[in-house]
């Protein structure tokens, strides 16, 4: 498997866990029985993968010397930066912490499927 075939599949992985982990989180602000350690780990792991397909994507423009469609590379690069906005607010906004967590998980799938999408043209 090449970077950029990994960079391509990896993509739907990113859309997959952020949309369910920012379900799950939803779920979790009206449903106790939802909210688990495992939520948070899963937010992780979902997070840490943007990260993931961002430094792939860095890397295949430095490998190829390619340009990457300008608002492809915007779309990654919004997508880090919300990352670090949804957790340095998680302690000012404790009590809806779910839907800051849920809200921006679907965010970020939203992030990503727009970066699939310009990517195509």
């Amino acid at each position: 498997m090449t970077l950029r075939q990994f960079h391509d599949d990896f993509a739907w992985v990113v859309v997959a866990a952020n949309a369910i982990v920012g379900l799950w989180a939803l779920g979790a602000h009206w449903l106790a029985p939802l909210r688990t350690r495992w939520l948070w780990w899963a937010t992780a792991a979902a997070e840490i993968a943007i990260f993931v397909q961002v430094a792939a994507g860095v890397a295949i423009v430095q490998r190829e010397d390619v340009d990457a469609p300008q608002f492809h590379t915007f779309y990654g690069f919004v997508a880090l930066i919300t990352v670090g906005i949804i957790y340095s607010y998680r302690q000012q906004l404790a009590q809806w912490r779910y839907l800051l967590y849920g809200g921006g998980g679907l965010f970020l799938m939203g992030l990503a499927l727009r970066a699939i999408a310009v990517h195509g043209r």
